[in-house]
């Protein structure tokens, strides 16, 4: 058998974490406020987290699932009627693939076990934590200093052993190191003059001072390790930053031992140490999964400005608010945080411009290689990883994502791509940074604004639109641009969002720039949750009709109904046609659903018609069903087999979808006619080419809106009037529809309209419940 792949791991519910959250918070508030004892308060409110994270650690730290028992043959080790088989690749022998998988299986072996060892010190590091709170309570004020100093040192020496030996770390190089050390030293600094700014005035307990200066260092450099390697490796670093806030808690703890705080200040503590416990046994669940993100995954950008500057500048104002003044040696240590931060802009600067000496040498390489043609033929010496990289070093500005489409079918490719891409360099900006995504993906970076950022989505697709030549003709090329604000975002998001907008642009018809925003995303989320979950509705049997009788305006007697197609999706909820139609039109699915309604319909029409009641049966009809070849066989094959009068089913037919396809549609309604079925026209506008083109259709019913039934203006007679009489003379029968009030009713009924269905007369319901309301009725034929 071939060896497992390791068990991916389980999603984990969020509610345990809530539910301790809020007991922690629980023994917190009543601590605070003097319900409860400061150090029992303490310990009942980091309880329920460290109990629920150390359960999490010893999980990860113990065997695996799949780990060997003692007389059972383990997958490393085949047993005698075991076959184990690997695929070779080509020019590979069978002993090359054995020793190839043997390996393979080796690492994962040994990664598992090193896995396992971290989350054990990790467990011991958070019980450790635990501990030192726990005991508060039991420990008279003389020996909770020592305690709590020696469950920091403790806790410290297992989290830095614990993280130092985390899978996937690399070596950083020498200007990596130096940008991190830099970052780490601007972050220290700030983080010992905010201390110093926030600790009460007068003498300062040498204890106090120590740990407070040495915690902010420390913080400093797992802070800093958290950012950046939060997409790299996205469990390592909430490993980083669950040890930033254990151990940032256990040192406010030692800090307000040391200046003799009051009681009900210890549960402060909590708040971190129960979040540092839990985020970091997410994180070490993260990293035994084998997390593995690809090198091209760009750091994580360092706020290495506003982050530092940001913390000095509140704690300044803070103390500036408590004490009035600063004392000489609070101002040196605030001026020594300036160095720091702008020896990291430099090192940014410097990366920066070694990054287009590097592209430039690239570009002028190219040149060299291919020719004078260089340039236009090779659009982008950026790839993903660089831009993400400049977007994660730009602090504003727009991300712009362009797609080309060939026209008619036509694929773009060779000299149109060449062509293509020379047109997007020229009509980008100077300082504008452009990386091709995908074959005819590409996208833009710029420093402009979001109005001129817009201009040049315009200006790239007024270019990137114009006739491309080739031999025997032209092409043409469709564009879809996608615009994203940066601000400063996660270069990732960015990307993600303008790829959104994109998709926008596709859906609406291409040719046209379209921005991100919050609702858009919930429109393409809501409509990719409709094209994964509509292919197979059918079979299912997920789609339903419900009926709305239409009913004769005179007595109100029923004469029959419209079906009117819902979607119970399971995971969706009800979908209406407005929204499923143009989805299963995208995926080719009208057909399928098309012949589901009329199946289902002529059925229903079957069943009613069995208890003598002479109904009719609307059916709404797309122009992609029309045109089928087949649909008038389809429609008499339905009533054939249900034995349903060919009188009984009208076909409605939505007058604006009629001018495009005229002739078409006209010669499907006149087959229709022919085998006996009823045509009706919905959604009739009344204007002029409508009334113009009502005499070539073959039609039977005349929809029209309750917008008609209302008095004409300047002493005119009401449109209806005008329609009606029109009908009359064709020998169209009208129905006023959406009628929602009885004073709409009423005016239909002045206007000499035959039959009316709306809200006001008769909501759609079930099959079920329509045959209930018919029941108060006499049966009549209409």
């Amino acid at each position: 058998m071939p060896v497992p792949p390791p068990a991916a791991p389980r999603r984990r519910s969020v509610l345990p974490d809530v539910a301790v959250s809020l007991t922690g918070a629980a023994f917190l508030l009543a601590g605070v406020a003097g319900v409860l004892p400061g150090p029992a308060a303490a310990a009942l409110a980091v309880a329920g987290g460290f109990a629920l994270a150390c359960v999490r650690l010893a999980w990860l730290a113990g065997p695996g699932p799949q780990q060997p028992g003692p007389q059972q043959p383990g997958p490393q080790q085949p047993g005698p009627q075991q076959v184990v088989t690997f695929r070779c690749h080509a020019g590979e022998t069978t002993d090359t693939a054995l020793a190839h998988g043997a390996t393979t299986t080796g690492r994962r072996a040994r990664r598992a076990a090193l896995s396992r060892r971290v989350a054990a010190i990790l467990d011991s590091a958070v019980l450790v934590a635990g501990l030192t709170v726990a005991v508060l309570p039991l420990s008279d004020a003389a020996h909770r200093l020592p305690v709590a100093l020696a469950g920091l040192c403790l806790t410290g020496a297992l989290h830095v052993t614990a993280l130092l030996r985390l899978p996937g770390r690399s070596r950083l190089s020498g200007p990596e190191l130096v940008r991190r050390t830099v970052d780490v030293l601007a972050l220290g600094v700030s983080l010992v003059f905010a201390g110093w700014m926030l600790l009460p005035g007068g003498p300062v307990p040498a204890v106090a001072g120590v740990v407070a200066a040495g915690g902010a260092v420390v913080l400093a450099v797992l802070a800093v390790a958290a950012v950046a390697e939060r997409r790299r490796r996205p469990g390592a670093a909430r490993c980083h930053a669950g040890a930033a806030l254990t151990l940032g808690g256990l040192t406010l703890l030692v800090v307000l031992l040391a200046y003799g705080a009051p009681d009900r200040a210890l549960p402060l503590v909590a708040a971190p140490l129960v979040a540092g416990a839990l985020l970091t046994a997410a994180g070490a669940r993260r990293t035994s999964g084998g997390e593995r993100t690809g090198r091209d995954v760009a750091p994580a950008a360092w706020p290495r400005l506003t982050a530092p500057a940001g913390i000095a500048a509140l704690a300044a104002g803070i103390h500036l608010g408590t004490a009035g003044e600063f004392s000489t040696a609070a101002m040196a240590l605030g001026l020594a945080v300036i160095p720091p931060i702008m020896a990291g802009e430099l090192l940014a600067a410097a990366d920066q411009r070694r990054r287009v000496q590097r592209l430039a040498a690239r570009e002028a390489w190219l040149r060299r290689r291919l020719g004078p043609d260089a340039r236009a033929a090779e659009p982008v010496p950026l790839t993903r990883a660089e831009l993400v990289r400049a977007m994660a070093e730009r602090s504003g500005g727009a991300l712009l994502v362009v797609d080309l489409h060939g026209v008619g079918g036509a694929v773009p490719e060779g000299p149109v791509l060449t062509e293509a891409a020379r047109r997007l360099r020229a009509g980008a900006g100077t300082h504008d940074l452009v990386a091709r995504l995908g074959d005819t993906e590409y996208a833009v970076l710029t420093d402009a604004g979001p109005v001129l950022a817009y201009a040049l989505g315009l200006r790239l697709l007024a270019a990137l639109a114009e006739p491309y030549p080739r031999p025997g003709g032209v092409l043409r090329l469709a564009v879809s641009v996608g615009l994203a604000e940066t601000g400063g975002g996660d270069p990732e998001d960015v990307l993600r969002q303008a790829d959104l907008a994109r998709r926008r642009a596709v859906q609406l018809g291409r040719d046209r720039v379209e921005w991100y925003d919050a609702y858009l995303e919930e429109q393409l989320v809501r409509r990719l949750d409709l094209e994964r979950e509509l292919p197979g509705a059918v079979a299912r049997g997920e789609l339903d009709l419900v009926y709305q009788p239409v009913v004769a305006l005179a007595d109100r007697m029923p004469v029959g109904t419209e079906a009117l197609l819902r979607w119970r999706s399971p995971a969706l909820g009800t979908v209406l046609p407005a929204e499923l139609l143009p989805v299963a039109a995208d995926l080719d699915l009208t057909g399928e659903i098309g012949r589901w309604v009329l199946d289902r319909a002529c059925r229903q029409l079957a069943a009613w018609s069995e208890g003598g009641r002479e109904l009719w049966m609307a059916v709404n009809v797309t122009p992609r069903e029309l045109a089928a070849p087949d649909f008038v066989a389809r429609t008499a094959t339905a009533l054939a087999a249900y034995d349903v009068v060919p009188e009984r089913l009208v076909v409605e037919v939505a007058e604006p979808v009629v001018g495009g396809e005229l002739s078409t549609v006209v010669a499907r309604l006149a087959g229709l006619r022919s085998i006996g079925v009823r045509i009706a026209l919905d959604d009739f506008r009344a204007e002029h080419a409508s009334l113009a083109q009502l005499r070539r259709l073959p039609i039977d019913l005349l929809k029209v809106g309750p917008h008609l039934v209302g008095p004409g203006g300047d002493g005119q007679r009401p449109l209806i009037d005008v329609v009606a009489n029109l009908a009359d003379r064709l020998g169209v029968e009208l129905v006023v529809e959406e009628l929602e009030s009885e004073g709409q009713v009423a005016g239909a009924r002045r206007a000499g309209c035959r039959y009316g269905q709306g809200f006001a007369l008769a909501r759609p319901a079930t099959a079920e419940r329509v045959e209930a309301w018919f029941e108060e009725y006499p049966s009549t034929a209409r």
